[in-house]
């Protein structure tokens, strides 16, 4: 498994590019890091080989397609054995409305970033969908009022 040690100036200089614009051309990403398009190439198709490049996305818009309603959603569950997390895990993984999920060293089990329409469709998703999932005890939620940052 590569280390971040392993990185030199250039794959890091890649990649800080691609997290900006994941649609640049190779030699538009070439020009940007110093090098010509075929060393370029090689060095992504590396990167993304090794794993460090997970994949490329589109940034979108929520807002404007109607699902600008955001809560985080503190849950605690009634078990944090293994076998109970992985349930858990496996069942989360499963909610297109849960946008995020973090286990956390805290006093509740999980951190949710839940996305919705509006606040009736995010208490459906909430005593429906969430409070339904395989162990879960107690949940407790933060409504999102403005978004400064995100990405």
């Amino acid at each position: 498994m590569p280390t971040v040690d392993d990185l030199d100036r250039i794959d890091r200089n890649i990649i800080r590019a691609l997290h900006l614009d994941g649609r640049l051309s190779m030699a538009a990403l070439a020009e940007q890091v110093g090098l010509s398009k075929t060393p370029v190439q090689a060095r992504v198709r590396r990167l993304e080989a090794l794993g460090l490049i997970k994949g490329y996305s589109a940034v979108i818009d929520r807002l404007r397609l109607g699902e600008g309603h955001v809560a985080f959603v503190q849950v605690t569950l009634s078990d944090s054995r293994s076998a109970a997390l992985i349930d858990f895990n496996r069942a989360i993984a499963k909610v297109a409305q849960i946008e995020e999920c973090h286990m956390m060293a805290a006093n509740f089990d999980y951190l949710l970033k839940v996305r919705s329409t509006d606040i009736v469709a995010y208490r459906r998703i909430l005593g429906e969908t969430i409070s339904a999932l395989p162990h879960v005890a107690h949940t407790s939620t933060f409504v999102v009022m403005e978004a400064v940052k995100e990405g």
